[in-house]
């Protein structure tokens, strides 16, 4: 467990990861674009399902 935990990030982390606006993410989780997990109240990605879904975006 405590490896997942190791492997998520926040809403900052991911923006700044990705190279986007804090505004975008909260834009692709209002359309559930982007799989995120929300653990109380927060919102966190696992790193390894956000590279699987980047790879998936550059594919389509």
């Amino acid at each position: 467990m405590s490896m997942i935990i190791n492997e998520l990030m926040t809403i900052e982390e991911l923006a700044s990861y990705l190279k986007v606006s804090r505004r975008t993410i909260y834009d692709w989780l209002k359309r559930s674009k982007i799989p995120a997990l929300k653990l109380v109240g927060q919102w966190r990605f696992q790193k390894e399902k956000i590279d699987a879904w980047m790879q998936a975006q550059t594919n389509q």
